[in-house]
């Protein structure tokens, strides 16, 4: 069984995990691929150096919207990274007006810098959206052929589906193994197998039975497995899909 964390931040020098064991429980749980996503400038540059050094690692570089407001400054050496072969996605960016830590309109002019980046290069994007949609949609639609993902969807029906028929793949997480909200629950476990990305979000969002651990990327196993009996599914089929829909997005090349 091979399964893909399509989104965890073990490369970040904010966070302290022991790499080696970290990796070893990775592989030891079939997760032999890891997409390493930035927030800022600087931990963009970490997390293609992590890529760089790190078998089975690969980096996406983006600009958080929180960060919108401090780093207009480094949007040059954001940009050089973009031709870096450890980069296969830009992201996460997006829009997040749940926190506001940055003006709208700062969050707005990022988002479409970074969509215009991804573009150039033929990226796809992982993309943060939070009680933020309707101005998201609006800036999205103004694009044409733009690939990527809604990480650590949460949101309603309506804008799944939205996302759905833009192609865009849906991020799920620990969240759908916790979350009381049963009509969250359902959305997430519906979502089509062609559209369905795993994640972990480490070291966040750790997924049940290991509430108040650190997340770690061994742990989208648990999500895998949760979705399969939801779905009474096997999970090595979860985890074929999942793989191969990773893939197809990112191209993730050895």
């Amino acid at each position: 069984m091979v399964l893909t964390d399509t989104h965890c931040h073990i490369h970040s020098s904010h966070y302290e995990f022991d790499i080696d064991a970290v990796l070893a429980d990775a592989f030891a749980a079939g997760v032999t691929r890891m997409l390493c996503v930035g927030t800022g400038v600087a931990d963009s540059q970490e997390a293609v150096a992590f890529a760089q050094e790190h078998e089975g690692c690969f980096a996406s570089i983006g600009i958080h919207p929180h960060e919108a407001a401090t780093e207009k400054g480094e949007w040059l050496d954001f940009v050089k990274l973009a031709g870096q072969p450890e980069v296969v996605a830009v992201g996460e960016c997006g829009l997040d007006y749940f926190y506001l830590h940055s003006p709208k309109l700062d969050q707005q002019r990022l988002l479409r810098q970074q969509i215009e980046l991804a573009l150039e290069h033929n990226l796809p994007i992982v993309f943060h959206v939070r009680d933020a949609f309707d101005d998201f949609w609006k800036i999205f639609e103004s694009y044409r052929g733009i690939r990527g993902v809604l990480h650590s969807f949460t949101d309603n029906r309506a804008n799944m589906e939205r996302g759905l028929s833009h192609n865009l793949y849906i991020g799920v997480n620990g969240i759908v193994t916790f979350t009381k909200d049963a009509k969250q629950r359902d959305l997430l476990i519906s979502v089509p197998e062609k559209r369905l990305l795993l994640e972990t979000d480490a070291p966040y969002l750790t997924p049940v039975p290991k509430r108040g651990t650190i997340n770690v990327p061994a742990n989208v196993e648990l999500v895998a497995d949760f979705i399969a009996r939801e779905r009474n599914q096997p999970i090595e089929q979860i985890a074929a899909i999942t793989s191969q829909n990773a893939q197809e997005l990112f191209i993730l090349n050895d």
